[in-house]
């Protein structure tokens, strides 16, 4: 296996954080619900901050982060506008949010375990500041799927 150095981590909290900051921008004109709206505009706010964060520290080691592919983003905004199309309740989006929110704490896992032993404390942190805070999205949607 393969570790995975600071730069390929760095550019994963980027992606993670460009995803999530268009999907919620892709939802939100589909959410009724006032307190899923502020919900997701708090998040939104947290991916931009940390998202800031990556590209700052990028910009210090002169590491080149990529955003998403615009098919990538058609076929997210496609996929959203069909979900909510048949069910924008409080629950569905909550659900959506959730499963995004798992995809993304699966990838910043995964990327961290297969980090090498010099890795860059910072970019290392920075990931686990992301973690944390989609572990605590990830528990705020579950509470609003019930």
């Amino acid at each position: 296996m393969e570790l995975k150095k600071s730069e390929e981590v760095l550019a994963e909290v980027h992606r993670n954080c460009q995803l999530a900051i268009q999907s919620i921008t892709d939802i939100l004109p589909e959410v009724e619900d006032n307190e899923v709206k502020e919900e997701l505009l708090r998040q939104h706010e947290e991916y931009e901050k940390i998202c800031g964060k990556a590209s700052i520290i990028a910009k210090d080691k002169n590491i080149e982060l990529k955003n998403p592919s615009p098919i990538k983003k058609a076929m997210m905004w496609s996929s959203i506008k069909m979900n909510t199309i048949k069910d924008n309740s409080r629950a569905h989006i909550a659900e959506m949010m959730a499963q995004g929110t798992v995809m993304g704490i699966t990838a910043l896992k995964s990327s961290l375990s297969d980090m090498s032993e010099q890795a860059d404390e910072q970019i290392e942190q920075l990931a686990n500041e992301l973690l944390h805070s989609e572990e605590q999205f990830e528990k705020t949607w579950k509470n609003l799927i019930a």
